[in-house]
């Protein structure tokens, strides 16, 4: 059954407490708009952010809940994951606010997979504090793929503009030995099947970009498009799936080659990640695809430098939640739409 917009519950995690996390979450839901689209519930604690609403002079009203079943559509709801006082040091890393945010994620995350909450959103984190014996991952993606069904795809997301990665937080130098066949093919069909199902383009059209400069120059800069990225698209290509590539990465924006495809996926992270952030103007959004449970971030980090000035732009994380509520809406139409065939059948039988 296709819930109401208002009735769509959106867990968010709260990120790193001496980030902007809090000032970006606070900000985003002043307008009270925002609560006739969904119900939000915010994974931390009344206390600590009633604290940072006075600190920022926010307007939101915040609505303490103990447990999930005391959620109240059309509030803030913020669900105390932890009962004790935290000291919060903006603009500083430190393990305490590491600590912190894995307990807000962890929860969050808990929630989604038991259906508790319809979408997660996550507030940035610190990859280098949130490291600890309980949770040894890079960052959220990596615990998203543990913890849900799937294969957790980062796909960067600014209204038609869809940019995906074959490899991600890897060393540059180790990228050319990650490129198999089968990291390609799963990649395309992850990305071919969310355009699908999360953004209703029934035949995508998908470009890839080459590792090399110019894609290698025919072997004389390196030779990976030739022995692999060419032989592998042709075969998915063949297989009925429309992608094309290898493009060279140089001019593919610049020259506005991008508005053709309704995705484009690099081979490496900056590769893919300089021209989005580029282009998106602050409105960019970290969309998880390929698992069986949405995931959507601001395309931001932390931002210590100015943290606790009120000063952060909270468009992208608003962004977030506005695409978390959009892929929710698209998986339940195309869920309805691909149950209709087999009625027709069992009609015929």
């Amino acid at each position: 059954m296709v819930k109401n917009a208002e009735n769509i519950i959106v867990g968010i995690s709260i990120g790193d407490l001496n980030g902007i996390g809090s000032e970006v979450v606070l900000k985003t839901f002043e307008d009270s708009r925002m609560l006739e689209m969904c119900t939000p519930v915010i994974f931390a604690n009344v206390k600590m952010l009633s604290f940072v609403k006075k600190t920022f002079h926010s307007t939101s009203v915040l609505h303490g809940i103990d447990k999930l079943d005391q959620l109240v559509h059309g509030k803030i709801n913020v669900l105390n994951v932890w009962k004790e006082g935290v000291e919060l040091n903006f603009g500083k890393s430190d393990g305490k606010a590491g600590e912190y945010a894995i307990k807000s994620f962890v929860a969050a995350t808990k929630a989604l997979k038991e259906g508790r909450v319809d979408v997660l959103v996550t507030a940035p984190i610190n990859k280098s504090n949130i490291q600890s014996e309980e949770f040894a991952f890079p960052g959220h993606t990596d615990y998203l793929d543990q913890e849900l069904e799937g294969n957790a795809l980062m796909l960067m997301v600014q209204d038609n503009l869809r940019v995906g990665l074959l490899t991600d937080h890897i060393p540059l130098s180790e990228v050319a030995t990650h490129l198999t066949e089968e990291l390609i093919v799963r990649k395309i069909e992850t990305i071919k099947q969310s355009l699908i199902q999360d953004f209703s383009i029934n035949k995508p059209k998908i470009a890839v970009l080459g590792l090399n400069p110019h894609c290698g120059d025919g072997g004389v800069i390196g030779n990976e498009e030739n022995l692999v990225l060419n032989p592998v698209l042709k075969k998915i290509f063949d297989k009925g799936t429309l992608v094309f590539g290898p493009f060279s990465a140089d001019g593919f924006f610049g020259s506005n080659q991008y508005e053709k495809y309704d995705a484009i996926i690099a081979t490496y992270h900056d590769q893919g990640l300089i021209p989005f952030k580029t282009l998106s103007f602050g409105k960019g959004v970290n969309y998880t695809a390929g698992l069986h449970k949405i995931r959507t971030s601001p395309d931001h980090g932390t931002a210590y430098e100015i943290a606790g000035k009120g000063i952060a732009d909270f468009n992208s994380f608003k962004e977030a939640v506005y695409l978390a509520i959009d892929v929710f809406h698209s998986r339940n139409q195309y869920a309805e739409i691909s149950k209709k065939p087999l009625r027709i059948k069992e009609k015929q039988l």
